[in-house]
């Protein structure tokens, strides 16, 4: 057995964030991040880009960050390919992942997931990597042109990877210490291995969430009425983020078919009321495909187009109408968030500094879809 998962320490006064508390902006403001000015950076590693809704994040006191993940180098070069074994510590426990092309391999607590267009995600202090993803072998500029999607046509899965990303309060602000280095992976041994520890802050009652986009929870349900306005008929997918969040966000996907095309999985075993996703202190729209028209409290109406972000206070704004072929992720930031508290300086270097000594306790399967899963939101 490797060391790292062998250790067995305990550490006091670090099982809580110490730091300021966490504030949304609950006050009318409207925030936009349009693509046009995008800028795409290898902040964390050099085969992803990183598109931050800079805009939106500010003006929600950088309590909550949304970006673009997109992956622009082949896996096989020596400073690219799988991540090394690691953890997120984000206040409240908060990382969402909603892949929008391409396809990726993740391993989650020893168990390995193949997801691509549509699955959602979330889960945070579960030692991870990213073992696998596609890339075209376009341009950078080409590639970051490619169409995204929540529906996993075979088109879109023959991509470079990409998807929607979101914590709360920046990474660069929370640990996110290395467990086990490139160097040190045992592929013999570390895919069966699921590990725990002890640091944490988040709702008793959050957990692993894992929604595959042609689940019976994922189907497209069709809008009641004309809450929004479209020459398409409208449907909305819950996510099914808010409950194994903590009920910190809720997370819908407002979307229209092409013309002459019946491209969203759906269920018409029920219809969805406007009121069902209406919930946030804070809202987010971040349109992956089409357009969609909002109007703001002063009667102003803006467009968004693909890839552009709007963040607001939860009744600054309201959804008027959405085009063909359109696809628009709402997430709404519930008052729960404000209870958290952020990290200090010196506990974000001091857990960092730990890395794999932080480990309490392993398991080992016999086979990775085997065993209880020992990782942290299990725990």
């Amino acid at each position: 057995m490797n060391v790292h998962a062998a250790a067995d320490i305990k550490w006091s006064g670090l099982t809580r964030p110490n730091g300021n508390s966490l504030r949304l902006n609950t006050q009318d403001f409207v925030a936009i991040d349009r693509d046009r000015d995008a800028s795409y950076e290898a902040t964390y590693r050099p085969q992803a880009l990183y598109n931050r809704a800079n805009e939106g994040f500010h003006a929600n006191n950088e309590t909550f960050l949304l970006h673009e993940v997109a992956t622009n180098l082949p896996i096989y070069r020596t400073d690219t390919g799988p991540t090394d074994f690691h953890l997120h510590l984000p206040p409240g426990g908060f990382q969402l992942v909603l892949v929008t092309s391409g396809m990726f391999t993740f391993d989650y607590d020893g168990r390995l997931y193949y997801v691509g267009p549509g699955a959602v995600m979330l889960q945070s202090a579960i030692v991870h990597r990213q073992l696998f993803y596609t890339w075209s072998g376009l341009s950078t500029e080409e590639n970051l042109k490619t169409p995204q999607t929540v529906v996993p046509d075979p088109i879109s899965m023959g991509y470079s990877g990409k998807f929607l990303e979101a914590f709360i309060t920046d990474p660069t602000t929370f640990p996110n210490p290395t467990i086990v280095g490139p160097d040190q992976i045992n592929e013999e041994e570390t895919p069966r291995v699921a590990w725990t520890h002890p640091l944490h802050d988040r709702p008793a009652d959050a957990g692993f969430w894992l929604q595959d986009p042609l689940a019976l929870d994922a189907l497209f349900k069709p809008l009641a009425g004309s809450a929004i306005k479209s020459s398409m008929s409208v449907y909305v997918r819950d996510i099914g983020i808010e409950i194994p969040s903590g009920h910190l966000v809720t997370g819908h996907i407002i979307a229209t078919d092409p013309r002459g095309q019946s491209l969203l999985p759906k269920s018409t075993s029920a219809i969805v009321d406007a009121d069902s996703f209406a919930k946030g202190e804070v809202v987010i729209y971040r349109v992956i495909r089409g357009t969609a028209e909002f109007k703001d409290n002063a009667g102003k109406i803006f467009e968004l187009a693909t890839g552009d972000v709007v963040t607001a206070g939860g009744s600054s704004i309201k959804l008027l109408s959405v085009g063909e072929n359109t696809q628009v992720l709402r997430l709404g930031l519930l008052k729960g968030i404000d209870n958290l508290r952020g990290w200090t300086p010196t506990q974000r270097d001091e857990i960092d500094g730990l890395a794999g000594k932080i480990i309490t306790r392993k398991d080992v399967r016999p086979l990775r879809t085997e065993g209880k899963p020992v990782g942290y939101l299990y725990a």
